[in-house]
């Protein structure tokens, strides 16, 4: 079993905010993070897939291809966008790096073709602060 690694990058903003809660345990919880006009990060995204290698290529999977599936299904959704407001998959959920991690991971499940599988993702929401995730 052979583990490929392919690294994108996007800028996203979102809010970490419980509207079951008060502003101030809102505030005491998140902190700077529940501010309400919003804030953003340079996300990192590790996604690591896994298989054997292609007898005729060498290949786990072609990285190009798999920049393409991370791009249109993953980056094109996220980057430059509101993650609480503008993404899809995030809507009515607590936009966390930890529940965006595992949203992530089921946007490129099903675009993965046979014999190449998801192993982890790793999102870097700072360069201190990161999540895996693996299924």
């Amino acid at each position: 079993m052979v583990y490929l690694t392919r690294l994108e990058h996007f800028n996203a903003a979102h809010k970490l905010y419980n509207p079951g809660w008060s502003k101030e345990k809102n505030e005491s919880v998140f902190g700077l993070c529940a501010n309400e006009n919003w804030h953003g990060h340079n996300y990192d995204l590790y996604v690591t897939i896994k298989g054997d290698p292609d007898p005729d290529t060498g290949f786990v999977f072609d990285v190009k291809r798999l920049s393409e599936i991370i791009r249109e299904h993953v980056i094109e959704k996220l980057d430059h966008k509101n993650l609480n407001m503008d993404v899809d998959f995030m809507r009515d959920k607590m936009c966390s790096t930890e529940n965006l991690a595992i949203a992530i991971w089921q946007q490129l499940v099903p675009h993965l073709p046979a014999g190449v599988q998801l192993h982890g993702i790793k999102l870097y929401e700072t360069p201190r602060i990161y999540v895996e995730y693996f299924g």
